[in-house]
């Protein structure tokens, strides 16, 4: 497999190619129809004197315009596409450089009361979900949001498989997710979906067959009028008749054109994005289940929204003066779309659902594949059920640049608690948000940053930046111990990886040190697993007590009156402080 780097370097070489190609065929597309246009102009002053061959010519000019229009159409959707494409590799190249502050950010995910996402950096400015994100749709982005925090260990293996599928098939993604990125409606697809399951039809019956026996009559009609000689009364007459009819729903139709105009884009994308689900071939059980899901009906998923695609274009065609003039007169071409688009409605309505659901769930598992693609020396971890719920071998945050990356091997089993100490800036937080990622990342089938791992699956939750909230009137001591609280409720029911930093800090010392000993104690007595960082050495002491408790710490060292930090993980209880150095020289006080 080549590197990203290359891949995409290769693929932007290729789509600049192509995208030069389509302007010129784009180019050459406005040229002919200025050209039929200037024919028609000079046809029609031509003929002028006989109003039969000028209005065979007009009528048969509307035609061939239409054609060319929607020739057009396509072309400039093909020059979407592919600028869509280009996109897509430009941004990976860029994100390859840790370029990726620009991008969505998930801000709106987060969550105070959720069991981790608000201490982690999973969403927000600079966080995990804005490397991760590269969905193209809304709802794709809630599904990932949804992906990273539902905290399930269930079928990690499977998901960890389908993962594994998607990082061969960057074709296949990047031409969804091109896809996807073309859909410009601010209508979400729930919205889409409420509509369609309380729509009322309004059509009668009878226009099941009587616009057609009507639109027979005026052809009719029509060709009489040119070739036998047929009075152009009969003909107006008739006009005005379907004009009429057609008047008496305009008001429902009007409304009916206003929310499936809203719903248009989406559709016609849509049935282009199943139809590449159902001809990819998947070998991974959870993505053939996706797959199957919009394959078991008697005609395909993306055949039918393209039907009902092709109908909202049809009535669409009503915004056109012209065509919708003659439309509605000759053709009753309004209330024919409608009944159209009802009986769809009526048919399928129920399966929307569904579709569309597969659609979000590919969306965001693309993002997990195009991450696993990006960093290949990441490892998958073996999934066990041994005593060892996470062993790592050199481990780092995703979020830091390689570079820079300090790595730690640490093993932590099941029923076992750190208690990490460490100097200010040593490394504490890092290390317990390099862990929460890593089980987040597991429980979601990602490879993790670490050269190889094996992991017994578990639930998180953690408590790492409490928040006091003014407006409901709790201090920030209250905020801390509700979330203890949190913990301890769900602990009991559930099995968790505890990750807590500093807890307590809104007491004083020694109420602090005395508190966070005996939360400790329960924790370890409940059989709990996980990790404390604390600048509290008394805390340490807890270990004593308990053989599941196990101390470690991160070190700084003043070497020539200047701190240095190795942000290597360590046995033991750390010895060296630095707050009161760092206030010495920064000259905040005296030495």
């Amino acid at each position: 497999m080549n590197s990203p780097h290359q891949t995409y370097q290769q693929k932007l070489t290729e789509y600049q190619q192509q995208l030069s190609r389509v302007k010129k065929k784009l180019f050459a597309s406005s040229m002919v129809r200025l050209a039929l246009f200037l024919l028609l102009a000079f046809l029609v002053y031509f003929f002028f004197s006989n109003t039969k061959l000028v209005v065979g010519v007009i009528l048969g000019g509307i035609t061939l315009f239409i054609f060319l229009v929607s020739r057009h159409s396509q072309l400039q959707l093909k020059k979407k596409k592919i600028e869509a494409l280009l996109e897509i590799n430009k941004t990976e190249l860029a994100v390859l450089d840790r370029n990726f502050y620009h991008l969505d950010n998930g801000e709106e995910f987060k969550n105070p009361q959720h069991e981790f996402s608000q201490d982690i950096d999973l969403f927000g400015e600079r966080s995990f979900f804005q490397y991760l994100n590269r969905t193209a749709l809304k709802s794709g982005k809630q599904k990932l949001a949804n992906l990273l925090t539902e905290n399930s260990i269930q079928e990690i293996e499977a998901k960890q498989k389908a993962v594994k599928e998607l990082v061969q098939k960057i074709d296949f993604r990047q031409e969804f997710s091109a896809i996807a990125s073309i859909v410009k409606t601010e209508t979400s697809s729930n919205v889409i979906i409420n509509w369609l399951r309380d729509y009322k039809n309004f059509v009668p019956k009878i226009f099941r067959w009587f616009p057609i026996i009507f639109s027979i009559i005026s052809i009719a009609l029509i060709s009489a009028y040119f070739l036998v000689d047929l009075s152009g009364y009969f003909v107006m007459g008739w006009f005005f008749v379907g004009l009429a009819i057609s008047g008496s729903k305009v008001k429902k139709m009007n409304q009916l054109s206003i929310h499936v105009s809203q719903t248009q884009e989406t559709f016609q994308q849509y049935h282009q994005l199943l139809h590449l689900l159902e001809k990819e071939k998947f070998e991974t059980e959870l993505l053939k289940i996706q797959q199957e899901k919009i394959l078991k009906e008697g005609e395909k998923a993306s055949q039918l929204l393209q039907k009902f695609a092709k109908i909202i274009d049809a009535l669409d065609q009503r915004n056109n003066m012209i065509f919708g003039i003659f439309g509605n007169g000759f053709l009753l071409w309004d209330l024919q779309q409608s009944y159209k688009l009802e009986q769809w409605i009526a048919q399928h309505k129920t399966k929307v659902e569904n579709w569309f659901a597969v659609i979000e769930f590919i969306d965001a598992y693309n993002s997990l594949g195009n991450f696993a693609f990006n960093h290949q020396h990441y490892s998958f971890p073996k999934i066990t059920s041994n005593k060892n719920v996470i062993k790592a071998e050199d481990a780092v945050h995703p979020l830091i640049n390689p570079k820079d990356a300090v790595h730690n091997s640490f093993t932590i089993n099941n029923e076992e608690f750190f208690i990490i100490t460490g100097a200010n800036m040593a490394g504490k937080s890092t290390f317990l948000r390099t862990v929460s990622l890593q089980i987040m990342m597991s429980n979601v089938g990602l490879p993790i940053c670490a050269k190889a791992a094996e992991y017994s699956p578990i639930k998180l939750i953690t408590s790492m930046r409490t928040v006091d909230s003014l407006a409901d009137e709790a201090s920030y001591f209250y905020s801390e111990l509700s979330r203890l609280k949190f913990i301890v409720e769900k602990i009991k029911t559930d099995r968790y990886f505890i990750i807590l930093d500093e807890i307590l800090k809104g007491t004083n010392s020694t109420d602090k040190a005395i508190g966070s000993r005996k939360f400790i104690e329960k924790l370890v007595r409940s059989h709990s697993t996980g990790i404390i960082a604390t600048h509290d050495l008394s805390l340490c002491e807890v270990a004593e007590d308990f053989s599941e408790v196990k101390n470690h710490y991160f070190d700084a060292e003043i070497i020539n009156d200047e701190l240095h930090f190795d942000y290597k993980f360590k046995d033991g209880i750390c010895q060296n402080m630095n707050a009161s150095f760092l206030l010495r020289k920064m000259e905040i006080v005296d030495n």
